[in-house]
C-alpha cells in the first residue's frame, strides 16, 4: 500500500542548499518525490540566536507505515551529519512528518499532523505552494486558511 506524506525539510548550517538537494535525493527508494516546493529562507524559530533556515516541503509516496518512517527519517538526518543538540537548535538537517494520508496519531515519540504547523510560516508557505487545499484533519481547514492566521512577512523566496 502507498501512502501520501508531506514532509518539511530545513537547515541552516554549512552548505544549505546542498543539504537541501542531498536531503531530498536520499529519500528514495524509500520513498518517491511526487512534488516539492521552492526553497525558501526563514528566520530561526524558537532559539532566534542562530543563522537563518532554507525550508522546503515535499510531497512523497512510501510503502512505510508512519512509525517505520520516523525511524527511517531519523537515520537519515544522522546519515547526512545531524548531531542532536538542543529544541530548535542549529541543525544540519532536519526533516519532518507534517501529514501522513489523513492519518491521526498521538503516541510518543510521533504526533501526526505535526503538532505546531498551523503556527509555522517556515513550514505553511511552501506546503501552500505545493498542496494548498489540503485539509488539516483535526482542525478542518485547508492549508491557505491556515496561512492566512500567520505572519508570512519574514519569509524570503530563495529558489
Amino acid at each position: 500500500m502507498e501512502y501520501i506524506v508531506y514532509l518539511a525539510l530545513g537547515t541552516n548550517m554549512g552548505n544549505r542548499l546542498s543539504n537541501l538537494k542531498t536531503a531530498v535525493d536520499n529519500l528514495t527508494p524509500q520513498m518517491s518525490v511526487k512534488k516539492r516546493s521552492h526553497i525558501y529562507e526563514t528566520p530561526p524559530w524558537g532559539f532566534t540566536d542562530q543563522a537563518a533556515f532554507l525550508n522546503q516541503v515535499v510531497q512523497v509516496e512510501t510503502y512505510l507505515k508512519p512509525e517505520a518512517l520516523l525511524a527511517h527519517l531519523k537515520r537519515l538526518e544522522s546519515a547526512l551529519g545531524r548531531v542532536p543538540t538542543f529544541q530548535n537548535g542549529p541543525r544540519l538537517i532536519d526533516i519532518d512528518i507534517l501529514f501522513f494520508d489523513d492519518v491521526i496519531i498521538d503516541t510518543p515519540p510521533l504526533v501526526i499532523p505535526h503538532p505546531r504547523l498551523q503556527e509555522r510560516a517556515f513550514v505553511l508557505v511552501p506546503l501552500a505552494e505545493i498542496a494548498p487545499d489540503l485539509v488539516h484533519p483535526i482542525f478542518h481547514k485547508t492549508v491557505i486558511e491556515l496561512l492566512a492566521g500567520v505572519d508570512q512577512s519574514e519569509i524570503k523566496l530563495v529558489k
